[in-house]
């Protein structure tokens, strides 16, 4: 069973966007996390459609991403957010996603995201990464307290690969995200097969 989330990004994309998350959807990731949090709500919404219903056909976890009366109005069950976005949001909100995660920088806020029902979180970024240019990675040792600090599921994100995926899970990451790395690739299902083979603690 895969332990990889697959996080989107349509600007890094090889290719048709759709047929991207179609490759994504037939490798069975533990789940697809629609990013893409610059659109507009509208193009959000019919974006998300699609992807839902793309994801669906092959039996992967779609979250959506920022907009959560989006993801309610759409009957998606999974809801990835920014931190400060779950701090804002009601316990009536919250209760209508299967599974919700955010997005955790420090110790507090995950220690906080657990409180507010969180049933998982991203830590990061680990590693440097393009999308963090400039920014040093917060590295293997803040991992370790991220997941020493909360009972619930941690997933690192942040400049990994194949080479490094090991030491996350050492570190006690529950799995990984990816995107950058995803989206780019010729091939998808070979990325994914690379990652997971690697997730040996080396």
């Amino acid at each position: 069973m895969s332990d990889i989330l697959c996080v989107t990004n349509r600007k890094l994309c090889r290719g048709s966007f759709l047929e991207r998350v179609g490759q994504i959807a037939r490798a069975k990731p533990a789940g697809l996390i629609l990013r893409e949090k610059d659109l507009p709500e509208d193009e959000y919404i019919a974006l998300a459609r699609q992807v839902l219903k793309i994801c669906g056909a092959y039996g992967v976890n779609c979250f959506l991403h920022t907009f959560a009366e989006v993801a309610a109005a759409l009957g998606a069950e999974f809801l990835h957010v920014p931190f400060p976005i779950l701090m804002s949001m009601s316990g009536r909100e919250k209760a209508r996603f299967r599974k919700l995660g955010a997005s955790c920088h420090s110790v507090e806020e995950a220690k906080a995201a657990e409180k507010q029902g969180c049933t998982y979180i991203t830590a990061g970024h680990i590693f440097e990464t393009d999308c963090k240019r400039g920014l040093a990675g917060r590295g293997l040792k803040f991992l370790e307290e991220i997941c020493a600090c909360v009972s619930i599921p941690v997933y690192a994100i942040g400049g990994i690969d194949a080479e490094n995926i090991g030491k996350i899970r050492k570190a006690g990451a529950a799995g990984a995200c990816v995107m950058s790395g995803l989206m780019e690739c010729k091939d998808t299902a070979d990325y994914l097969r690379a990652l997971e083979r690697r997730n040996d603690f080396s």
